[in-house]
Parts: structure tokens; sequence; C-alpha cells
């Protein structure tokens, strides 16, 4: 009998043991796939960092917000998204934090869009959006003040995230149309605008020529990455297109300029890429010729 309770007590003990680091284990994972997410296609500090006079990010400044993006409807200093209590999101709930990327929210009841990418996050899954949550969570924690934006547009949020499961990556082009709409937010710059001068995805999805001002003097027109060979990338290789991603270069070896996150897009998956080239292959060819501007020409040759 004692024999048979010892080998209850200690298979219950075994079942303790092996369930507390399986949970340990969910978590790390949770946190790793937000790490490669906000590292990779969301490139959240892409724009949650400011940046020096070269345009290069400040290393020591990682999420700490305060990058200026000045559009004739707004004038914005990013947020800093560090677990800072006092400047950053430290004391926010985890659905504060998930409203504000998705719906565009902020716990206080302002809109934060655009040009934070709401309309893209608000198809994002609740597994990644809660992975990103976590991971921020463990960041550095950085005092930093962010002015205050303001905008001249009128702002409303978003409706509440449907949160549908990502697509399964077996379906590449599924899967790479959910990366590239609902975590890249490529069509975000790459559309061309309206008559207003906003991105217009409905009429003039990926077609470009979206003019983004990173700082006084310094405007950049995005390009066309629609399939059409003349003005888009109709005519460029898997390889070409993986290159202009993660190294900045096109084809011709001119380099492509911020905010291009590509420093981020390296960070991604082959089975990623291979998953965005392959939507962006689908998407309806648009002949739109874009011209770089002045700065781009002589900064990024």
């Amino acid at each position: 009998m004692q024999k048979q309770l010892g080998l209850v007590v200690a298979g219950a003990l075994f079942s303790i043991a092996v369930s507390l680091p399986a949970g340990a284990q969910g978590k790390k994972s949770l946190i790793e796939r937000g790490r490669y997410l906000a590292n990779g296609p969301v490139a959240c500090a892409n724009c949650h960092t400011p940046r020096g006079a070269d345009m290069a990010p400040l290393a020591n400044m990682a999420y700490a917000g305060g990058f200026r993006i000045v559009d004739p409807g707004f004038d914005v200093y990013t947020a800093n998204i560090t677990p800072d209590k006092d400047t950053g999101i430290g004391s926010w709930t985890d659905a504060q934090i998930i409203a504000a990327i998705r719906e565009g929210k902020t716990r206080e009841g302002k809109i934060n869009f655009p040009p934070m990418p709401v309309p893209t996050y608000n198809s994002m899954s609740d597994g990644d959006v809660k992975a990103i949550v976590a991971f921020l969570r463990t960041i550095k924690p950085i005092h930093h003040e962010v002015p205050e934006s303001k905008y001249k547009v009128p702002q409303q949020a978003m409706p509440p995230a449907k949160g549908l499961p990502a697509p399964s990556t077996r379906d590449k082009v599924a899967y790479g149309r959910y990366v590239v709409t609902a975590l890249a937010h490529c069509f975000e710059c790459h559309s061309g605008p309206d008559a207003n001068g906003a991105p217009d995805p409905q009429h003039n999805l990926g077609s470009g020529g979206f003019l983004i001002t990173l700082a006084p003097g310094a405007t950049v027109m995005t390009p066309n990455i629609t399939s059409d060979p003349e003005t888009g990338i109709g005519k460029w290789s898997d390889a070409d297109i993986k290159k202009a991603l993660t190294q900045g270069i096109r084809p011709d070896g001119r380099h492509l300029s911020p905010p291009m996150p590509f420093p981020f897009f390296k960070n991604m998956t082959h089975s990623d890429l291979d998953a965005v080239i392959a939507f962006l292959r689908t998407v309806p060819p648009i002949k739109r010729v874009v011209e770089r501007t002045e700065f781009q020409k002589n900064t990024f040759k």
C-alpha cells in the first residue's frame, strides 16, 4: 500500500513538474513570437525610435518614441512604448495596449492615428497582438517624455477587432496576404494618394507615389510595388524582391530610403518572406511612374 501511495505521490509530483515548465514554456514562446513580430514584419521600433540627423535610429532609445512625422493633416511624435510607468505604457493593461494597437484608441480615450497603421493592425490576430504586448513588457523602460501630436484631420477609432486567427502558413498566398495587410502595413505607405493626399488602397493599391516627410527638407516618395512590369516590380525576380525587402537595394543597385523597414525585414524567416513575395505577385498591376525626390536621389544613391 505504501509503495502504491508512493507511486501515486511520485506521479503527482511528476505531473506538477511537467505542467509548470509547460506554462513557462508557453509564456516564453509567446514572448519570442512577439519579439519576432516586433523586430521583423511589424517593425515597431522603425517608427517608435527617435532618429538622429542622419535619419539613423538612436540605438540607446529603442521604442522610446519621439520620432516626428509631418504631413499636411498632422504633426505627429510617435509614442513611447517602453514599460516606463510615467512616460511609456508600463501602467497600461494588456487590453488597453491591444486597443491602442488594433483600434487606435489610447487609455485616455484619444485617437492615435494616422500615421500609426491601425487600419492594418485591426486585422491582426488575437494571438499575434498578445504576443507583441508580451514582448513589449520585457524591453528596457526608458523615461522619455514625448511632445503632444497635433491633427488637422478628423479622427475616429476603428471598430473592435475581430481577432480572427492567422491563415495557415501552408497556404502561402493567404498567409502572405496576412503578413502584408495585417502585420507589415506595406500598403499604408505604398498606395497612391487620393484627392486629399491620403493613401488610397481602394483605387491605388500598391502603386506608390505617396509623399512622406521625415524631417524638414527630407521628403521621400514611395515606389510602385504592384505587378506592373514597367513601373512596378513585375519584372523583378523573387531574389530581387527579397534583396529589396531585406537589404534595401533595388535590382538597379539604388538604395531604398527610410522609412522602408528593411533593417527589420531582414529578421524575417525565409518562409515568411516567400509568402510575402507570393502574395505581392497577385497584386493587380497599376501603371504609375514614381519619381524619387531630390532628397532620395542625393542621399540614397
